[in-house]
């Protein structure tokens, strides 16, 4: 490829293309802690200087990795063929927020979190927020359909996006979609590009739908000593029929683990913890507090405890969210799954969960959306330790077996990539699997555009 990087530095000039080893090395790697070297990095300011890359691509048929913060958990982002990364952080302007019509106009390398802040300064809400909200871009969340806790009541990004600017893999720019509530003119483009993971194109816009901020919202906490009866209590709330903005779940594996890492008071004894957020009116707030706790309580919660100050719930939520990296000081290394099951099946995957945990006697983590079903599922481990290895392979093919079983899905939040390409055919039929990738074709010709994902 070093024939091509002249011309690369033509389009972008070239202080924003780099064959630094450091800078190679930089960008090998995502949140998956995989390693593939690409054979350079740019840095585009504008979807014209992306159509001319993908131009050249074509002509001179080299590959093209498009990449966002790099937080994606499934290997989306990763150069397993080499090539040319792209990296999009200089398209990092909010556009416009329209307050009268709940629109917003922003570029790809837009940090989720920002966006979020700059929002409800203006009364606005935008409900997705994925655990690495605090440093991932929107682009990234596109392209992956990220979720987040609030998933439970708002739904994921795809529920947001009303319409996109697209670099085809071929150059060409098209805009999909709309800016109004309604629109079915033509074949749905937008929603066939969110969660595509960078394969179809590569977004340098996006319009999203905003709601109107929530006026209160408060946290609960629920201790139980059986993890069945943490599981139990989600499904209870789903049959009452209350909706809270979030409901999540923790293992005493993962409590313990966090609370070793940030010292904050968790209850290191209790077999699971339940973190529940309502938002709404105050009244309705109220209200469904009213109902929540004796729910949990009539569940077998030994500690049901309403956060008393926005610092107190902000604790709650650090610990959550504090969980993955504090994972690490139980193994080098780490094997997640994002599975989905059916609510209602909850406690039934939870307890082949512990089952496992008990016949393998592997290092088990588990925590997440458990609102929505989706469970995060981490087995802890060193894998040079060739033993381990090959019984945590194996016993992430039994839980993605059983996912299934239970009418789930293998992947909630984080994509196929390459971690669960393996795995896409015990969820996907073999003729679906042949019509995704006469689409990957008639849109990318060549396969210059992330080689090697999905499929």
């Amino acid at each position: 490829m070093t024939s091509i990087i002249p011309k690369i530095e033509a389009i972008l000039g070239g202080e924003h293309v780099s064959t630094a080893e450091e800078d190679l090395l930089c960008y090998a790697y995502d949140a998956t802690n995989r390693h593939y070297r690409p054979d350079a990095v740019a840095f585009p300011g504008n979807a014209d200087e992306v159509s001319k890359i993908l131009k050249l691509a074509n002509q001179h048929r080299f590959f093209v990795v498009p990449r966002g913060a790099g937080t994606g958990m499934s290997g989306g982002a990763l150069a397993v063929q080499g090539g040319l990364v792209l990296v999009m952080t200089r398209f990092s302007r909010i556009l416009s927020i329209d307050t009268e019509n709940f629109v917003a106009a922003v570029e790809p390398g837009v940090v989720t979190g920002h966006f979020q802040e700059v929002v409800e300064e203006k009364g606005l809400f935008y409900p997705p927020d994925p655990a690495s909200a605090s440093f991932s871009t929107l682009g990234g969340n596109v392209a992956e359909c990220a979720g987040g806790p609030r998933a439970v009541k708002y739904g994921v990004t795809r529920d947001y996006v009303l319409g996109l600017e697209v670099v085809l893999p071929t150059g060409e720019i098209i805009k999909t979609g709309v800016r109004t509530a309604k629109g079915v003119v033509g074949y749905d483009l937008t929603r066939l590009m969110v969660g595509s993971e960078g394969t179809l194109g590569i977004i340098t816009k996006i319009i999203f739908r905003l709601l109107a901020r929530p006026e209160v919202v408060r946290t609960l906490s629920a201790v139980f000593a059986r993890i069945h009866d943490a599981a139990s209590t989600v499904s209870e709330i789903v049959r009452s029929g209350v909706l809270p903005r979030t409901v999540e779940y923790m293992d005493q594996a993962a409590i313990r683990c966090v609370e070793d890492h940030l010292k904050i008071g968790l209850p290191v004894d209790a077999g699971a913890m339940l973190l529940i957020d309502i938002d709404g009116s105050p009244s309705a707030v109220e209200a469904t507090l009213g109902q929540l706790v004796p729910i949990c309580e009539g569940k077998g919660a030994h500690e049901v405890k309403v956060a008393g100050s926005a610092q107190e719930a902000g604790e709650l939520w650090r610990a959550r969210k504090g969980i993955s990296p504090a994972l690490y000081k139980l193994g080098p290394d780490k094997m997640n799954q994002d599975i989905v099951v059916p609510r209602s099946r909850i406690p039934d995957m939870v307890e082949w969960i512990d089952d496992l945990r008990e016949r393998t006697g592997l290092t088990i983590v588990t925590f997440g959306h458990a609102g929505d079903g989706n469970i995060h599922f981490n087995i802890m481990l060193d894998k040079r330790d060739e033993e381990t290895l090959a019984k945590a392979e194996s016993a992430i093919k039994e839980l993605l077996r059983q996912t299934i079983a239970l009418g789930g899905t293998i992947s909630g939040e984080h994509g196929v990539g390459i971690t669960k390409a393996p795995y896409i055919g015990m969820e996907i039929g073999t003729e679906e699997l042949a019509l995704m990738k006469r689409i990957k074709a008639l849109f990318d010709p060549n396969g210059v555009l992330n080689p090697g994902k999905i499929f």
